[in-house]
């Protein structure tokens, strides 16, 4: 290796060559600095892309996990806490019959297109989810509104045919989220909303791109990031390597708990177990026979061990549940009583029911990895009293909505169902489970009829105990929130009362 010399030919002094020195030395600092600022980018994971980009058009729980929150927003919102909090309406009156809303609006307020949110756009946001042709996914909690009014910009009536306790919860749901007029029927491929990020980009099979709304009308609640990109990899050894690499910087969502001990003393990532609304259950097509006969269906239940499932389909990570319904929420039951594993008592109801020689049947499962291998768990557990299972692995969202959501062209089928306190699905006509109970549909009817927070519990308990009884679908588990992230993010929420990536809050640490 050569040797620097100095040398006066070379025009600098050695008082020169200091200065230098110096300089450099501080050039070099402050671009170290610049280089430990904290960034301003986050790459987060998702195991399953969007259909579309629009909540109040579609179901599927991934159109909300990018958009809600982050581009859209609505009249009230549900906090990571899962309660309720003014939006875009800041304040409300409801009148002593619980029949008329009277919402006080946010001023000020632009959608990213330049287009005022003021009541004309708020009418029509609830018009156009409740409308005859409307394709809202929850359109039947917009079934009570009889009229909205528009007294002024900044104030808006909804009028209701019938109490309903709990429209101001549904109201702050993805579903229920405002939209721009002029820009909703583009709303599916090009989302334009009022929230804290613009939509960019989305290259289909890839990734959706979002970037800082910079004229965001909250001002204390402005994002932190300036650019998200959301990316889809449905395979649990890729997603984990991307986290490993850096690739990722979040999957609040991991899919594989089979490999959460992998990220065991990583000195980047911290793994985070949270609660969720994440129901699965294995529906049963209540219409059609052997499944017409309540004795079939308690059967079922009874031959499968819960425990067994959990441990076996998903690592030992979940709740059991004997209803629809979570440890999350007011008016919770354990009825996993109800039907416990007891594969003699099993046997011989399907011998009541004039199965003794067994019965075969076909389980529709979508392709992710929780309900392939809570199928296969069950083909082993229904083999032991009798019962052949076919597993019929059907795309999710698209085939399974074809086939099982809107047709009901199937025996069995098995999916985890996000929507919290959506207890009430069973009291839809029609519904894929076509599950129809008066005594139920009334017990719902008497929980919209009241605002009264232990009232409503009560019910929910009585409407749980119907389920778990009747049994229209196999109720199995609650799916915990698997998240992994780099241990400088803060903000992301640990619990997820509602599916959903609220981003707002997030940023690097210091």
């Amino acid at each position: 290796m050569s040797r620097l010399t100095l040398s006066t030919s070379t025009g600098f002094s050695r008082r020169t060559f200091v200065v230098l020195t110096l300089a450099a030395g501080v050039a070099l600092g402050a671009l170290g600095s610049a280089q430990a600022a904290p960034k301003t980018s986050l790459s987060l994971g998702m195991s399953v892309e969007p259909s579309g980009l629009d909540p109040t058009a579609a179901a599927p729980v991934a159109i909300g996990q990018v958009t809600w929150q982050n581009i859209f927003e609505g009249l009230t919102t549900i906090d990571k806490d899962g309660k309720v909090q003014p939006q875009l309406a800041e304040s409300w009156v409801i009148s002593p019959d619980g029949l008329n809303y009277t919402f006080k609006l946010r001023k000020g307020v632009t959608f990213h297109n330049g287009e005022v949110f003021d009541s004309a756009v708020a009418k029509f946001s609830i018009d156009r989810a409740r409308a005859s042709d409307s394709v809202n996914p929850q359109k039947r909690y917009f079934a009570s509104v009889d009229s909205v009014e528009t007294p002024d910009a900044a104030t808006l009536v909804v009028k209701l045919k019938s109490p309903t306790g709990n429209f101001l919860y549904w109201l702050g749901w993805p579903s229920s989220v405002m939209v721009a007029p002029k820009s909703a029927a583009e709303n599916k491929t090009n989302p334009i909303g009022t929230g804290p990020f613009k939509f960019v980009s989305w290259a289909k099979g890839s990734q959706v791109e979002l970037a800082k709304n910079p004229d965001y009308w909250d001002k204390a609640g402005t994002a932190k990031l300036e650019k998200v990109t959301f990316r889809f990899i449905a395979d649990a050894q890729a997603q984990a390597a991307a986290l490993k690499s850096g690739d990722l910087d979040a999957f609040p969502e991991f899919a594989a708990p089979e490999l959460m001990a992998s990220f065991e003393g990583d000195s980047k990532l911290t793994t985070v177990i949270g609660n969720t609304e994440l129901k699965v259950v294995a529906g049963m097509n209540n219409a059609k026979k052997p499944f017409d006969d309540k004795r079939v269906r308690q059967a079922l239940m009874m031959a499968v061990d819960r425990q067994a499932l959990i441990d076996g389909a998903w690592s030992g990570f979940g709740t059991a549940i004997g209803s629809h319904y979570t440890p999350n929420d007011r008016g919770f039951v354990d009825l996993t009583k109800t039907y416990p594993y007891d594969p003699e008592k099993a046997r011989k109801l399907l011998a009541e029911a004039g199965f003794a020689s067994g019965l075969s049947f076909t389980i529709k499962a979508p392709q992710m990895a929780y309900a392939q291998r809570s199928s296969q768990m069950l083909q082993a557990m229904f083999a032991d009293v009798g019962v052949t299972l076919n597993i019929e692995t059907t795309e999710f969202p698209a085939k399974w909505v074809a086939d099982v959501f809107k047709g009901g062209n199937y025996d069995m089928t098995i999916v985890a169902h996000a929507e919290p306190m959506d207890i009430d699905i069973y009291a839809r006509d029609p519904y894929y489970f076509n599950y129809k109970n008066p005594a139920f549909n009334e017990v719902l009817k008497k929980v919209d009829a009241t605002a009264d927070a232990g009232e409503q519990a009560k019910l929910y308990g009585e409407a749980q105990k119907i389920l778990a009884e009747d049994v229209p679908a196999l109720y199995l588990f609650v799916m915990p929130k698997l998240g992994v992230w780099n241990k400088n993010l803060k903000g992301l929420w640990e619990n997820e009362p509602i599916p959903s990536n609220v981003l707002a809050q997030v940023e690097w640490a210091q």
